[in-house]
Formats: structure tokens, C-alpha cells, sequence
């Protein structure tokens, strides 16, 4: 007997907005299949007005009703039976942040869960990223947003530690980030990650996806700390537009993706891991699954 329920997750990153719609696939005496049928991404960049300003501008206020708008008729038109929405850097350090949520909530029935670096480096977790890991191997995961980026230990498949630290995409393009910040992680990840002979790196997050498929590698394989470092030299001799025109990469992909791979080459360093895998999982992968297994509290659409 099969059973197929649709599920959704709403990510509210500092970067863009997106709605993950997956097919959860039950079939007796098989392992559940979670599948992926709708993914629509709004690059709003909430974290531009917050980490200048702290709090969200009129405009980008508005989109964000738009947006919950559109993505409320689209969940409607999915039939999605169980969603949640979850907000996080940005949100969370919006002075209006709440007043946001508050407002999206009312106009668009759209209930919103501000959450914190440790739940939302626990919701990843969550993803399957038991299937991409060797039991026999130590693991460094990092998942790099605008506003932070969540980092993980994983040793014979278990989860030993993981921290959020404020170093994101959009804090680094504005020049937020303290030297500090940046010493405090380098001391973190030497400190959690020497006691293994050999670690591997683990990174999500769409500019490390986007590079991963330039790279025409095939999935699985994981890219090297040099094919890294050349890429990284690449972006930085083309200008913003030469990035657009010639790399053929979006508007807001085209200078994200500079700080971006500098903090997965940073950890490569740090920990001396010499290969990243890139598997396609990121927070709206963790939400739908943490639904589907009761870990987190979801709302009916």
C-alpha cells in the first residue's frame, strides 16, 4: 500500500526567502522516501537592512507579505497538509522582527518560528546526512547562510559538537564581521576537529551547490581544497558584472558567492581537510523531516 503526503517548509534566510514542497512517500516495507516537487527561491536579502540598520525596511516588509502571500496559494495549490516556517539571522536580529511576524501572521495566515543558531544547526542535522557519510570517517559540516554559519562535528556518524558562529554571506559583503569573530571560529574548529588523523569536509547552502555544479562533477564526488582555492581566485579577478555576464551567475549569486566560498576554504584550512562534499540538503530539507518525525511543531495548511 502506498501513501504519498505533501509536506512544506518555508526558510527565511538573510539572503533569500524559500519554499520547499517534498513528496513523503510511504510504502509498506520500505524506508520512507521524501522527495522534492516544488522549490522556489526570492532573493530578498533581508540581512542587508538588518546587520546596517537592525530591523527590516518598508520595502522588503512588504515583499516579505507578498512573498508568504504567493507561498500560501502555492501550498494551497500543492494541497500541502503540514507546513513551517522558520526564520533565522535576520529575523532574529531585526528590532522588528517580531512586529514582522506578527503582521505577516495576520495578513497571510502564515505563522512564523524565529529560531536560534543551535535549533537551526539541530534542524539540519536532521537532514539525511546519514546517507552521505562513511561511518568510518570524521566529518566537519558547515552550512554557510548570510547571516551565520552552522558548524558540525560528526564522528562515526554521530554528532560530537556544533556551534553557530555570526559569520554569514551578507555580514562579510558589508564588512560586519569582527577580526575577533573570525579567531574565535579558527580556534573552535582547531580545537574540535585535531584529535582526528583525517577529516573530510561536509557543505550546504546554495553558493557551495552552485560552485559544486559548475564543477560538473558527479554526485558524490567530493571537490578539492585546490579546485577551491583556483575557483576562489577566479571569482576574485572578475568584476561584479563580468561575474553575471561571463560566469553566468545571478544578480544576487554573483557577490555572495566570493565570502562564501572564503569561509568553506577557511574551515578546509583550519581543520586540514583536503576534499568537500557537497550534498544537495540544507534547512528546508531538516524542516520537512523533523516534521515528518515530530521533532519540531508544525501548522495545518
Amino acid at each position: 500500500m502506498l501513501s504519498i503526503k505533501k509536506y512544506a517548509a518555508i526558510d527565511i534566510g538573510s539572503n533569500a526567502v524559500r519554499l520547499l514542497i517534498a513528496n513523503i512517500i510511504e510504502e509498506k516495507g520500505k524506508e520512507t522516501r521524501f522527495k522534492k516537487s516544488s522549490l522556489v527561491r526570492v532573493p530578498i536579502r533581508l540581512g542587508g537592512d538588518v546587520f546596517l540598520k537592525q530591523k527590516i525596511s518598508k520595502e522588503n516588509t512588504q515583499r516579505m507579505l507578498d512573498t508568504m502571500l504567493a507561498f500560501k496559494l502555492l501550498m494551497k495549490s500543492h494541497k500541502v497538509e503540514k507546513y513551517k516556517a522558520c526564520a533565522t539571522s535576520a529575523m532574529r536580529e531585526a528590532k522588528n522582527g517580531k512586529k514582522v511576524t506578527d503582521l505577516i501572521l495576520e495578513k497571510t495566515d502564515i505563522k512564523i518560528d524565529t529560531i536560534n543558531g543551535e535549533e537551526e544547526a539541530a534542524i539540519i542535522a536532521a537532514t539525511d546526512l546519514h546517507a552521505f557519510i562513511d561511518k568510518n570517517k570524521n566529518y566537519l559540516y558547515v552550512d554557510v547562510g548570510g547571516g551565520s554559519t552552522e558548524f558540525t562535528v560528526i564522528h562515526k556518524g554521530e554528532t560530537v559538537t556544533s556551534k553557530s558562529f555570526k559569520i554569514g554571506t551578507v555580514r562579510l559583503l558589508n564588512d560586519i564581521v569582527k577580526k575577533e569573530t573570525w579567531q574565535e571560529l579558527e580556534k573552535w574548529i582547531k580545537e574540535n576537529t585535531s584529535n582526528y588523523d583525517k577529516i573530510d569536509l561536509i557543505g550546504s547552502g546554495g553558493n557551495i551547490n552552485k560552485i559544486f555544479k559548475i564543477s560538473g562533477k558527479s554526485m558524490g564526488k567530493p571537490l578539492t581544497y585546490f579546485y577551491l582555492t583556483s575557483y576562489y581566485n577566479t571569482l576574485q579577478s572578475y568584476s561584479y558584472e563580468e561575474r553575471i555576464s561571463e560566469l553566468d551567475l545571478n544578480q544576487d549569486r554573483a557577490d555572495v558567492i566570493i565570502p562564501a566560498t572564503r569561509i568553506y576554504l577557511s574551515a578546509m584550512k583550519w581543520s586540514g581537510a583536503k576534499d568537500i562534499y557537497v550534498p544537495k540538503i540544507g534547512l528546508a530539507d531538516g524542516i520537512i523531516k523533523s516534521m515528518y518525525y515530530d521533532t519540531v511543531s508544525s501548522n495545518s495548511q
